[in-house]
């Protein structure tokens, strides 16, 4: 099939990324000698809509290895990287996406995939499912199930469930121990630090950064701020997390009284107008304003530049809003993912554990093809429990175990 990319010429940059990321990946580079042997998808189509960059083009390259024929774009206009899929597109994987794209070129690019009538969906936000609840409707009967890799995706699939709607199986991989303590903590916290740092070069130490949402997200873009140097300040609507907020060292408090406290901000809700007209009003000159959310809708943008007398761009992936009274609101990368929009993502060993959390959920999915109800499932356990053996093993890590007698005490104790 014809790719849908900017430039093919960029593909040798996309291969030595991909072979980097692969270096440090041992779990999936394992996992690819597996299918290479088995090839537990020969004759399975699948669409994947993940932020396309180096590691997600390894994911791609392990699922065609065992037999995939792959349909890739990004989940984000702003994290695909035209390097990267260039190099899949040579490699001979059918690729739509482009870095940058308008959204009715990305939704285009999600179109293009689902051309090939995919027989299992990995998707990130859930844009792919609903077009084969909307206007792709006619895909669904062929569909085996799925697999979503984000909180957003997996709240918009629980809302279908309620309704009754949902089409197909899908396995919330979001859920899984695997993937929640270590890409949402590890990843989110170190992956959005790098980008705010990258894009800004300014110093965290001694700031006031707030922190709106303390779920696992918002704990590791704290902790790591923490760790800068930072003063953080925790904004939640949830009692208990504000609470656990508290005791792990930081000030609580509502948006209203830390809009005019703090350096920079940074949104990690899963919800919409966290940031509005108010807090605007009140906010320091030379703040910052990143959003960690899946979708650009936490920083109310419109409200923003309703405030503004100017917009300039003041460096790259850094927006300045000058309001009437001269004070600079600057908003990094567009309000979009700010640890993809001006970074690489989450490290590549933090993504060996989630990849390899999806790249086994899709083969469970079809060895149970037809044994799975239209529901939502969470990650069987041992699929997480082998990943987390596979993960201690590539780090040289032996633990102990239980002996017979222990594990009769403990079964009999149930």
């Amino acid at each position: 099939m014809e790719n849908y990319i900017n430039d093919i010429s960029l593909a040798p940059s996309g291969h030595d990324k991909i072979n980097w990321v692969k270096m440090y990946m041992p779990l999936l580079r394992d996992i690819e000698q597996e299918f290479t042997d088995t090839k537990p998808f020969e004759g399975i189509n699948i669409a994947l809509s993940i932020h396309l960059e180096a590691k997600t083009a390894y994911l791609c390259k392990v699922l065609a290895a065992g037999g995939a024929n792959m349909g890739i774009s990004g989940s984000n206009p702003l994290s695909t990287q035209d390097d990267v899929a260039a190099a899949l597109a040579e490699d001979g994987l059918f690729v739509a996406a482009h870095h940058g794209a308008t959204l009715q070129q990305y939704m285009e690019d999600l179109n293009h995939i689902l051309d090939i009538e995919p027989d299992i969906i990995i998707d990130d936000g859930g844009d792919l499912v609903h077009l084969l609840h909307s206007e792709r409707s006619g895909l669904q009967n062929r569909v085996i199930g799925g697999c979503e890799e984000t909180t957003t995706g997996v709240l918009r699939l629980k809302a279908r469930e309620k309704e009754g709607t949902l089409a197909f199986p899908m396995i919330a991989v979001n859920n899984a121990y695997c993937k929640y303590l270590f890409d949402n903590r590890y990843g989110t916290g170190q992956s959005v630090w790098d980008g705010i740092m990258r894009t800004t070069n300014l110093i965290v130490a001694g700031k006031n950064v707030v922190v709106a949402g303390y779920g696992w997200c918002g704990k590791g873009v704290a902790n790591k701020a923490k760790g800068l140097g930072a003063n953080v300040i925790v904004c939640e609507v949830d009692p208990i997390k504000a609470i656990e907020a508290v005791m792990d060292g930081f000030r609580v408090m509502t948006m209203d009284e830390a809009a005019s406290i703090g350096d920079i901000f940074i949104t990690v809700t899963g919800c919409k107008d966290v940031i509005r007209g108010e807090h605007f009003q009140r906010m320091k000159s030379g703040v910052l304003l990143a959003n960690a959310g899946h979708f650009d809708v936490e920083i109310n943008i419109p409200d923003l530049k309703a405030v503004a007398a100017e917009e300039k761009e003041l460096r790259h992936n850094i927006t300045g809003y000058r309001t009437a009274d001269g004070r600079w609101i600057n908003l990094l990368a567009q309000g979009r993912l700010v640890n993809l929009a001006s970074g690489d993502g989450h490290p590549a060993e933090i993504m060996d554990m989630s990849f390899a959390l999806q790249a086994l959920s899709a083969k469970y999915l079809v060895e149970h093809k037809g044994q799975m109800d239209k529901r939502v499932y969470d990650v069987p356990d041992e699929i997480d429990q082998l990943v987390a053996k596979k993960k201690l093993a590539s780090l040289g890590i032996t633990i102990d175990s239980l002996s017979d007698e222990q594990r009769a005490y403990l079964e009999s104790s149930e």
